[in-house]
């Protein structure tokens, strides 16, 4: 088969690389990259050298049979039609199909949506959610990172009603790679060293996506509080949830909810009680760690997630995506657990 990598030199990108070169059924990988095309991988990534990842191509890539996109949001969108028209499955790591609305898109995104009429043909792509809906499409919405394991913790619960629906508050921390690979004065090491700051407070891009998916599982509109923050490490993602249990609700009901969701899916872990989600139980793979408790003093749930941003945040999950549209055991080119320390 062949894949091709639009953005192939990003964090997800290279990401992207490392997976599909073990896949099996890949066996043609094109990689794009519209800043150092004509340039051999490892001159951007030396720790490819020696081992013919092969040559950057400009953006005009030939008939593959699944295409990644890794840019940012605006640049896949205006492509699309005519990769589709190519008989080409996109999987979209970016924004440009993760919103059902346009408008949305267009205020949290402040530019015209160039595609809206392809959202409609879109399948939004958390696996372990919304499996049978990605079986076979031809056009799949990566999540983000703050909302795949955002949703993993809390759209089991709201399915069931558990949670009240007017009280959540996510508290979300990321390490510095989920920025990407551009120079930014926010991502400097001298800014990030040594020092943790909240962003995008009130305003993340993010929140639309979160708000639409647990709205969808509740079955009425929702609203949020979203906090993500910096972290001074290169990867991984921690996030901690409060919420409001529904009348007669207990701890056992919470957690026998996710077990119910939850018990056959090999990426998902549901922790024993008293052990918290750390970054480094995910990091380097496509593996997502809960733990819940219900809080007898405040009656709120405590929940907390992690995943790694770069893997189940995006590039793995990107190819589970594919491994569901093609037909493949969900989990190829996806083995293996975290790296530690």
């Amino acid at each position: 088969m062949k894949v091709g990598i639009l953005g192939a030199t990003g964090y997800a990108g290279q990401e992207l690389v490392r997976l599909l070169q073990r896949h099996e059924e890949v066996k043609e990988l094109y990689l794009s990259s519209s800043s150092v095309a004509g340039e051999n991988y490892d001159t951007v990534y030396p720790h490819w050298l020696d081992q013919n990842v092969g040559i950057l191509q400009d953006e005009n890539i030939p008939d593959v049979d699944v295409l990644f996109c890794a840019l940012p949001h605006g640049l896949t969108a205006e492509r699309t039609s005519a990769f589709l028209a190519r008989k080409m499955k996109v999987v979209d790591l970016g924004a440009d199909f993760r919103l059902n609305a346009a408008e949305i898109y267009e205020e949290w995104y402040k530019i015209k949506h160039p595609a809206a009429e392809l959202l409609k043909d879109a399948v939004y792509g958390l696996p372990e959610l919304y499996r049978e809906q990605i079986r076979g499409k031809c056009l799949i919405a990566n999540p983000g990172c703050y909302p795949t394991a955002t949703l993993l913790a809390l759209v089991p619960l709201l399915r069931r009603q558990l949670l009240q629906t007017s009280y959540l508050i996510i508290d979300a921390k990321s390490g510095v790679s989920g920025a990407g690979r551009g120079v930014s004065l926010n991502t400097h090491f001298g800014e990030v060293n040594e020092n943790f700051k909240a962003y995008g407070v009130a305003n993340h891009r993010h929140t639309p996506e979160i708000e639409q998916e647990l709205s969808r599982a509740a079955g009425q509109p929702l609203t949020i509080n979203f906090t993500p923050h910096l972290v001074p490490m290169t990867r991984g993602m921690l996030v901690t949830i409060y919420a409001k249990v529904s009348d007669g609700v207990e701890e056992e009901d919470l957690r026998n909810c996710w077990s119910d969701q939850y018990q056959n899916e090999e990426f998902i872990h549901r922790l024993p009680p008293g052990t918290w989600p750390q970054t480094k139980f995910s990091s380097g793979s496509n593996h997502a760690f809960l733990q819940l408790t219900l809080d007898k003093r405040t009656g709120n749930a405590v929940i907390v997630a992690t995943i790694d941003n770069l893997l189940k945040g995006a590039a793995g999950q990107a190819v589970q995506n594919m491994n569901l549209a093609m037909g493949w055991p969900e989990s190829q080119g996806l083995k293996g657990t975290a790296l530690w320390p």
